[in-house]
């Protein structure tokens, strides 16, 4: 019983991840990408632990405190090399496979973009990122997760593109 109440859970968390991210990739604005990443994953983190995936689920909680480091200091090595820390440490404590991979590189990829980026290229590395955190949702089965993921990946694709042009428009108008 508790397996199919785990999994059309982890598929409506799957599902409410998806909304929220395309609202969050579809955004201009860094501060408000972030923001809406925040309730993401905390839907994620939710569904992968309905998955029984536990090293996602920890990453995805970590990526909240990854966001809010990143909002609260910006470009700073030592915040950005303490949330990496504390995402092996999570991954080494909850590592179940080889499985779990995809989840500590997307972890990694996202954190280095992040604190290290902003704008265009901040948006290049979320995009890989978002590949990886596919691979879980694949791995575990999950069909909003994954969706959520694919979505991400063309939505921020978009997103780049007109900050591309915006750029070549109006020259120093973003970074």
């Amino acid at each position: 019983m508790y397996d199919t109440l785990g999994t059309v859970a982890g598929q409506f968390f799957g599902l409410v991840a998806l909304i929220l991210s395309v609202l969050a990739f579809s955004s201009r604005q860094d501060d408000r990408l972030m923001v809406l990443l925040l309730s993401a994953n905390v839907a994620f983190a939710l569904q992968f632990a309905m998955f029984q995936s536990w090293t996602a689920a920890a990453l995805s909680l970590l990526v909240l405190a990854r966001i809010e480091c990143a909002r609260r200091y910006p470009r700073s090595k030592m915040a950005m090399a303490a949330v990496l820390t504390a995402s092996l440490v999570a991954a080494w404590l909850t590592w179940q496979s080889w499985a779990d991979l995809p989840a500590v590189a997307a972890m990694v990829l996202g954190t280095v973009g992040m604190f290290l980026l902003s704008g265009i290229p901040m948006r290049v590395l979320l995009g890989l990122a978002a590949v990886a955190w596919t691979l879980s949702h694949l791995i575990v089965g999950s069909v909003g997760g994954a969706l959520a993921e694919m979505m991400i990946i063309v939505t921020n694709a978009v997103t780049v593109y007109r900050l591309y042009r915006i750029r070549q428009r109006y020259p120093g108008v973003i970074d």
